[in-house]
């Protein structure tokens, strides 16, 4: 994705089912799960980069001992940071105490991070500063361990606000308005009453240290998520660890966020993507799960893991951009997925090209379009087979002819290279735009002046500046005839709330594109029209019913749309023409069929909310807000 965007995060959770002892003998080192979490978490690192956390839990730890520990990081490389502060508590315990750090339950009880159950998380900040306080987990400690909760999420809600409301109708005072906080405070205030209708039903027979032990062993953390997640409206995928050592990851009931998992005697593991636990633990990808949308997978104290409902799963809408560009393309499935995106666009390259293919070369832009290129060189090969076929069936051509057609092999290049992530003190708009076009470099010599077309693919255009100000004009210096980019992804119409940082709609390109048509054709009253409909609706359940901006890209076709964004991208020194491919939403269908979450491009919302989110972008727009809609 040429065009940077901070996205979804990833999550880790990793339960022991055996005594600390038998991975010692086993793995020769009581740090099995430490190295395990840093594993799964390192290889979700395409998951967030903006900070890092993770936590623990010591189960039956006794008085006075930490059993609740957790890390955080904020730094450059902060898994680094989080693990080698681990380490290097380790290696002191050891230089320390020689003789004690033999033993294991020595090393298990003084060693704070070294627990039963691991959490970690990859943070990609949506909003907000980037500050270690808004690193997960997330937690929320008490005196009781069954009360104690750590919560950490891939997940964003779109009712933030009437979450908040019910949390004062309920008698909190949140200390933060932000939906990290309001689902640790949702799902801990359930907590307590989970535990307070216990240790009612317990109180005349047992002791309050035995009723302690007893709620640990019969609290029901179905019940605490189900009227926790009721009226959660988002996508999310959420992990929990309690102080006494039962732990979950619940999914929302349309799929929207992935989580997979994989148990086995010794462990239950959980995470954001298939490859970090096939990686981690080397294990067939058939033995992984995938979370059922709206249940979770709960662990209980003793380790018993099952897979409960905790909302009514509804249609499924897993978000296809996990398919085109988040997720590691290393999944089998993903890897076919995005060939097939790029062998879909072949048809609408080929007639861009008018079927030269002797004066096309094909490339992309690094590094995760390529699996889709590799798909997209596939169709062209196809494509050439047919011809080649036909032509031999015809017996039109001479020997030489023949030959040449038989020998002929499309023209591919690594014409984009990106040299570094520029970041620059730099103010000056003039200034940062000159070095912001040196981000990315080409390779020379390889293109026919004046005669060549270059088709660079892409997995997504969003706000398409990256393209205006460096791509496509450094891709001119090479003097092509024509530059043609090509996007997996549809057009990006509509903004995102459900963990991606893409809610605000004039930053789109093909939004731009809408209203520069819209402009055109002396129809710019249209805005206004939407813009007093929603008004209209605005503060009422109906503003969660119709997505009215869809009014405004219905006046157009696809082509019609990807012709102007074509315009708006090159800049007036770019010499060569410059033509923007969309992938159609038809095909991507088609590439991805399990992943019908599609809201960036159609408008179709899996929830009420994002509904709304839509309506309150655009007015926003209007009224030349420059906030989050949710």
């Amino acid at each position: 994705m040429s065009d940077s965007i901070k996205h979804e995060c990833g999550i880790a959770l990793i339960r022991l089912r055996k005594p600390i002892e038998y991975y010692v003998e086993k793995y020769g080192t009581p740090m099995y799960g430490v190295n395990k979490l840093y594993l799964l978490m390192q290889k979700q690192h395409n998951r967030g980069q903006d900070g890092a956390g993770v936590a623990s839990i010591k189960i039956d730890a006794g008085p006075g001992m930490e059993y609740i520990s957790r890390f955080r990081s904020v730094k450059t490389r902060a898994i680094d940071s989080i693990f080698g502060k681990i380490g290097k508590e380790f290696k002191k315990l050891k230089e320390d105490q020689p003789e004690k750090s033999q033993h294991t339950d020595w090393v298990w009880e003084n060693l704070p991070f070294l627990g039963d159950v691991y959490l970690g998380h990859l943070r990609y900040g949506t909003h907000g500063i980037n500050s270690v306080d808004n690193c997960h987990p997330m937690v929320r400690e008490n005196n009781w361990r069954s009360r104690s909760l750590a919560v950490a999420g891939n997940f964003n809600m779109t009712n933030v606000d009437e979450q908040f409301h019910k949390l004062i109708e309920l008698g909190q005072h949140p200390k933060q308005k932000s939906d990290t906080i309001t689902v640790l405070e949702k799902i801990g205030h359930f907590l307590d009453e989970e535990n307070q209708m216990l240790f009612e039903s317990y109180k005349d027979e047992y002791s309050n240290k035995e009723i302690t032990s007893l709620i640990e062993d019969n609290l029901s953390l179905q019940r605490v998520l189900k009227r926790a997640c009721k009226d959660f409206d988002g996508g999310y995928a959420m992990a929990g660890l309690t102080g006494y050592g039962a732990s979950f990851v619940v999914r929302d009931p349309n799929g929207i966020r992935p989580a997979y998992y994989y148990m086995d005697d010794e462990v239950v593991v959980i995470a954001s993507e298939k490859p970090a636990i096939k990686t981690a633990f080397d294990i067939e990808y058939s033995e992984i799960r995938e979370i059922t949308p709206g249940h979770a997978l709960i662990v209980d104290k003793a380790g018993n893991a099952d897979l409960k409902e905790i909302l009514p799963q509804l249609e499924k809408k897993s978000c296809s951009f996990e398919r085109i560009y988040f997720s590691r393309g290393n999944d089998p499935e993903i890897y076919e997925e995005r060939k097939n995106m790029g062998r879909r666009l072949c048809p609408q390259i080929l007639e861009a090209i008018d079927y030269d293919l002797k004066n096309t070369v094909f490339s992309y832009i690094p590094n995760t379009a390529e699996s889709s290129w590799l798909g997209m060189m596939k169709g062209i090969e196809d494509y050439l087979r047919a011809y080649r076929k036909q032509a031999i069936l015809n017996q039109e051509l001479s020997e030489e002819q023949l030959d040449e057609i038989l020998q002929f092999k499309p023209r591919a290049e690594k014409l984009v290279i990106k040299d570094v992530k520029l970041r620059t003190f730099i103010t000056d708009n003039d200034s940062r735009d000159d070095l912001v076009t040196h981000v990315y470099d080409t390779t020379y010599e390889v293109v026919k002046k004046g005669i060549d077309t270059l088709v660079v693919l892409d997995d997504s255009i969003v706000r398409g500046t990256t393209l205006e100000k460096s791509i496509i004009r450094m891709l001119d210096k090479l003097e092509p005839k024509k530059i043609i980019i090509v996007s997996c992804a549809p057009q990006i119409r509509y903004p995102d709330c459900y963990g991606i940082d893409m809610s605000r709609v004039k930053e789109f390109v093909a939004f731009r594109a809408m209203l520069a048509l819209l402009k055109d054709r002396d129809m710019y009253y249209k805005v206004d029209e939407v813009y007093d409909k929603i008004q209209a609706v605005q503060g009422t359940p109906a503003i969660m019913e119709t997505n009215y901006v869809k009014e405004l890209f219905d006046l157009f076709t696809h082509d019609e749309i990807s012709a102007k964004v074509s315009e708006i991208v090159k800049a007036p020194e770019v010499n060569a023409e410059v033509q923007v491919i969309y992938q159609r939403i038809e095909d991507l269908h088609l590439a991805c069929p399990n992943h019908k979450g599609d809201w960036y491009f159609t408008g179709n919302y899996p929830t009420p909310g994002g509904t709304r989110v839509v309506n309150r972008a655009f007015m926003n727009f209007v009224e030349n807000k420059a906030v989050r809609a949710y």
